[in-house]
């Protein structure tokens, strides 16, 4: 009777999502105090890194569900109101199943569907990877708090080593699940790399499986690839035009010298506002032998934009939409700032994203 009951069940929720026409059930069940009240949030990760809210349910006796339609496999996360930390998995068609502590989310056992599975062998994969991690993020504060420089020149050596044995996972990953959605997340982060060998990403693209790559992500992913290989070193800057702090239209081709630095930032962006004094110094070491500097804000608000180009004397041209990472930015596959390029009298990159003195030391070599 039992077997029976549970059939007559699941032929009814089966029925009832197709006369709404979800296809997706998400069921949550949580292990640990929560307070009475909290809700769980859905969220789309879209294509750009935004998190989009999809739904909320209220958690009952520390079990949610969700229900809906998805067109293609996509990630997602879910977050719970109140507390920190969230749980990514792929939204799909079919009936996903979580188990979860409230304070680790992000270890949660996700199955019920394919992308879900081989998202769980991915994290399995690199599980050792990420203790090691933590290991050493310990062991380094534990130097920094006693000033022990030896050791934390030796965990930092450590540090790089195990970021190579994460890459070559990553890239073996993504060879051998070629139709796993979480394969063009992996691409999109080797990309990021201000140092990724953007051919080896091209042909681990084009290795996806042809469902994976028809997606929204992978599409995005394919128009990175592309405007990465555009501004390789070796090749012509794309030209593009903004408005400067006066609101006159500047074009890059009109901003060019000998030599031309075109300088991504914002004022939000702390590591580009540290980094402005030295751009300074070297602007002002080079600029009468024909450095040109182009700064292009990603700034939200105008006024911030020219409050930051005054309070760091920065006396060379700018130009902004005030549009965040905009169009711009993803022609120049800018997808996190400080981020620079050296250009030559011709506009042809001969240098990428260099700070401190590797950067005064490549306009010294270029103007000396």
């Amino acid at each position: 009777m039992r077997i029976l009951t549970c059939c007559l069940l699941s032929v009814m929720l089966f029925a009832c999502n197709q006369e709404t026409g979800e296809n997706y059930t998400l069921e949550g069940n949580l292990r640990g105090d929560i307070p009475e009240g909290t809700t769980a949030i859905l969220r789309r990760i879209t294509p750009q890194m935004q998190y989009e809210a999809v739904d909320t349910v209220q958690i009952n006796e520390g079990s949610f569900l969700f229900k809906g339609t998805q067109v293609s496999p996509e990630l997602h996360v879910v977050t719970l109101s109140g507390l920190r930390g969230g749980l990514m998995l792929v939204l799909e068609e079919g009936e996903i199943e979580v188990t979860a502590a409230v304070d680790s989310l992000n270890y949660a056992k996700i199955g019920g569907s394919p992308q879900n599975e081989l998202l769980s062998q991915y994290r399995e994969g690199r599980k050792s990877i990420d203790q090691r991690n933590a290991s050493l993020s310990r062991e380094f504060y534990t130097a920094q708090s006693q000033n022990d420089l030896v050791n934390m020149n030796a965990l930092r050596d450590e540090a790089n080593e195990l970021q190579e044995d994460l890459r070559e996972f990553n890239t073996s990953f993504v060879k051998e699940h070629p139709q796993a959605v979480i394969s063009v997340s992996l691409l999109k982060e080797m990309l990021q790399n201000p140092k990724a060998d953007l051919a080896q990403i091209q042909d681990l693209y084009q290795g996806l499986d042809e469902s994976i790559k028809t997606t929204e992500d992978a599409q995005v992913l394919k128009t990175q690839i592309e405007n990465g290989l555009r501004t390789a070193v070796g090749s012509k800057a794309p030209d593009f035009s903004a408005p400067t702090p006066e609101g006159n239209q500047l074009a890059l081709s009109e901003a060019m010298g000998k030599i031309t630095l075109v300088d991504f930032w914002a004022a939000w962006c702390r590591p580009c506002r540290a980094e402005n004094p030295n751009i300074v110094g070297v602007y002002q070491k080079y600029k009468d032998k024909g450095l040109k500097i182009l700064g292009v804000s990603l700034d939200r608000n105008a006024e911030d934009w020219k409050k930051a180009i005054a309070d760091d004397g920065l006396e060379w041209q700018h130009v902004s939409n005030v549009r965040y990472f905009d169009e711009i930015a993803r022609l120049y596959n800018v997808n996190a700032i400080p981020a620079s390029f050296i250009l030559d009298e011709n506009g042809v990159i001969i240098a990428k994203n260099l700070r401190g003195p590797e950067l005064e030391a490549k306009i010294a070599e270029l103007l000396p």
